[in-house]
């Protein structure tokens, strides 16, 4: 009966801490979990589908491999109706799978399009498994020649897998031209600018005009430096004077002096430092 007192008592305090933590939040912070909880979500979500997707394909050439094992097994003796009417089965099996498995590849190319998932790395892992169907589609045509070879005559399949080799080089281009646009918008959200000098070469270059910063479309965009936030983190400015004009988090950076007493920026995190502006505008004397 104690016991049961105790773990109720418990029970009624851990519920009070808990109200008191929520009542703490501001409704703002709550709306920000939420949308944070919401996208991470979404990420898993689409994930997990990309991962289920890519098993199944993956399943789909393990078959394959087992059917191309058989079919060559069947044709080292094909005496008898029934032999080679196993081979035709296997022989349509290995092909209707690789036309599932290019019908696949190209759903998964059409969701990685449309997800938020890392796209080069998922674009990566696509573009192998386009390899590996250009390869068992040569694979197919390999064995097709073989069983011709020894005067198996089974259901003709040649037109078929000139289709599919057609469909493959179609599913290749698409995957090429999709990895480049990948390449290009990984570059282009990890791309920045950033300039510094003093307020006279502010104003004469039309970055700081009757006191605000980039706000008329004629500033001199040549006068900015173009770099790679991933690798460049440290922009020594060379000046004992150093003040940041645009607006980048607190914390996401510092300004140090050197043994001259020159600052220079560090940028302690890089996605932060750049979530606000890609253009970075320092003014020094």
């Amino acid at each position: 009966m104690k016991k049961g007192l105790l773990l109720i008592a418990c029970a009624a305090m851990f519920v009070s801490c808990e109200q008191m933590f929520k009542g703490s939040r501001s409704s703002e912070e709550d709306a920000k979990l939420d949308s944070l909880q919401s996208l991470l979500d979404q990420k898993d979500s689409e994930l997990n589908e990309m991962l289920d997707a890519f098993n199944e394909i993956q399943e789909g050439f393990d078959a394959i491999n087992e059917a191309e094992g058989r079919v060559n097994l069947l044709s080292q003796n094909a005496e008898g109706n029934d032999a080679k009417a196993n081979i035709a089965e296997n022989m349509e099996f290995i092909e209707n799978t690789l036309l599932d498995n290019r019908r696949k590849i190209e759903d998964l190319q059409q969701k990685l399009k449309n997800s938020s998932v890392n796209a080069s790395k998922m674009q990566a892992a696509i573009n192998k498994l386009t390899e590996q169907l250009e390869q068992k589609t040569r694979e197919l045509e390999d064995l097709r020649q073989q069983i011709a070879e020894r005067d198996i005559k089974i259901v003709e399949l040649g037109q078929s897998v000139q289709n599919l080799q057609a469909e493959n080089s179609q599913v290749r281009a698409e995957s090429e031209m999709n990895a480049e646009i990948a390449k290009n918008q990984d570059a282009q959200l990890n791309t920045a600018y950033y300039m510094f000098g003093t307020n006279k070469e502010l104003k004469q270059h039309r970055i700081l005009v009757d006191g605000d910063v980039l706000k008329t479309k004629d500033f001199d965009a040549d006068y900015f430096t173009k770099i790679d936030i991933r690798k460049v983190n440290v922009i020594p400015l060379n000046s004992k004077s150093a003040k940041l004009l645009t607006t980048h988090p607190a914390g996401s950076y510092s300004l140090l002096k050197d043994s001259k007493g020159e600052y220079t920026l560090r940028i302690t995190n890089a996605a932060e430092f750049w979530s606000v502006s890609k253009y970075l505008v320092i003014k020094v004397k």
